[in-house]
């Protein structure tokens, strides 16, 4: 680690420090302001941006980057309006800063309220999707946060694309650039300053991207960590799922896009279904171009099935390859979830609503959804207008991390002259 790396870290962590103030006591207006300069700005950028995007996509290729990788690090014209799209969603989410979550009056007269305040300076360290550029920095805008960005070498031109939309849009709106700073350098040991020398500065680490960068945020991080390792889904098509509905909903929650979080890896489907609904899933699958790994049953309804091994059952892909596996019902579905699952998000399809009720009391997992695809585990599809990401912590936040999420409280509390006795 570099000296110079190391003040540069500690100079954007003053400077973050600083316009958290000054963003915190911003309002509603003023921020919503902000957001609207940088969705315009991204749509007058889109040629600028996806040339930049461009620029990274050709040095991915040229490192082999898999292609569920490629597939997150690229950008088009819709992608772009998206990611604008996606800015004005969040502008016109209610504002959390200074809501009143919960009031009461005490009998001695004294009236609390819990009151939703800003986090402080967020840091989001991510790999090679470039739209987290933009999310990231615009729900911590409209939250009242700070923002250091530390984007992925595969992206770093398309971030520092989006990136001078996001200032040209502060500055418009009368907000400091340092409201949402990006970490220019590719050095990897800036991302150990983070962790390691600025807890003074930043107040939350939030990591979006594998395991192995999850997993070191979280040893080596010295501030508080919202995040996931893995999202090792699951669907499980029960005995009284309509087929025409399972397939379509197998089909979806792993070939839509194979390479995010929440992607179907494990499928399992109950023996009282095997004869009907078995072989047209996997065939589906496998003519989308998707490799079937499965145990005996599943081996035997169809010879392009490769065996599934025990380390499949634990399995992110985040490629077009599924592991398949016979249960006997709704409970040996459940036990295998929490066996091998990572409680990010399970799907369960059936025309029982008792089975369904039974599994969404049951699996503990961040997200659990009845007759639809795990891939609806996306902030703006929860009408959040983006994520940070999906946590599946416990504690602070749990599913997508939206506006709402990235705010804390306080207790404002309000006397007429009482003295405790």
């Amino acid at each position: 680690m570099t000296t110079q790396l190391h003040d540069t870290m500690l100079a954007m962590g003053r400077d973050a420090v600083a316009a958290a103030r000054e963003l915190a006591q911003a309002d509603t207006q003023m921020r919503n302001g902000a957001l609207a300069a940088i969705a315009a700005d991204l749509r007058a950028s889109c040629a600028a941006i996806l040339a930049a995007n461009q620029r990274d996509l050709e040095a991915a290729r040229a490192n082999g980057l898999a292609a569920a990788m490629l597939d997150r690090l690229a950008l088009d014209a819709k992608r772009v309006a998206a990611m604008a799209n996606g800015v004005e969603a969040i502008m016109a989410l209610p504002d959390p800063v200074g809501s009143v979550s919960a009031e009461w009056q005490r009998p001695n007269g004294l009236v609390i309220q819990r009151v939703r305040v800003p986090l402080g300076v967020i840091g989001i360290i991510y790999e090679s999707r470039p739209n987290v550029t933009c999310d990231a920095g615009a729900l911590c805008l409209k939250s009242g946060n700070a923002a250091i960005l530390r984007g992925g070498s595969e992206s770093v031109h398309s971030s520092r694309a989006i990136h001078e939309s996001l200032v040209r849009g502060l500055l418009v709106a009368g907000l400091p650039a340092a409201c949402i700073q990006l970490v220019a350098t590719t050095d990897r040991a800036a991302v150990g300053h983070m962790l390691a020398d600025m807890s003074g500065y930043i107040d939350v680490v939030v990591p979006r991207g594998g395991k192995s960068l999850v997993a070191r945020v979280l040893q080596e991080a010295r501030v508080p960590v919202i995040g996931h390792l893995e999202g090792i889904c699951h669907v499980y098509v029960d005995r009284d799922a309509d087929l025409a509905m399972a397939r379509a909903i197998v089909l979806n929650a792993k070939m839509r896009r194979t390479g995010i979080c929440g992607a179907a890896e494990t499928l399992l489907v109950d023996r009282g279904c095997v004869t009907t609904h078995l072989v047209p899933i996997v065939r589906d699958l496998i003519e989308a171009g998707c490799e079937v790994r499965g145990d005996a049953i599943v081996a035997a309804a169809d010879s392009r099935v490769k065996p599934a091994s025990e380390e499949d059952w634990g399995t992110e892909y985040l490629d077009a390859i599924i592991a398949v596996r016979v249960v006997d019902g709704v409970d040996e579905a459940i036990e295998h979830i929490e066996r091998y699952g990572s409680a990010h998000t399970e799907s369960i399809v059936t025309g029982n609503d008792a089975t369904a009720q039974h599994f969404l009391q049951r699996v503990d997992s961040a997200i659990v959804l009845h007759n639809a695809s795990t891939q609806f585990a996306d902030g703006g599809e929860f009408g959040m207008g983006a994520e940070i990401g999906i946590s599946t912590d416990r504690f602070h936040a749990r599913g997508p991390v939206g506006v709402e999420q990235l705010t804390s409280y306080k207790y404002v509390v309000r006397g007429a002259g009482q003295v405790r006795a």
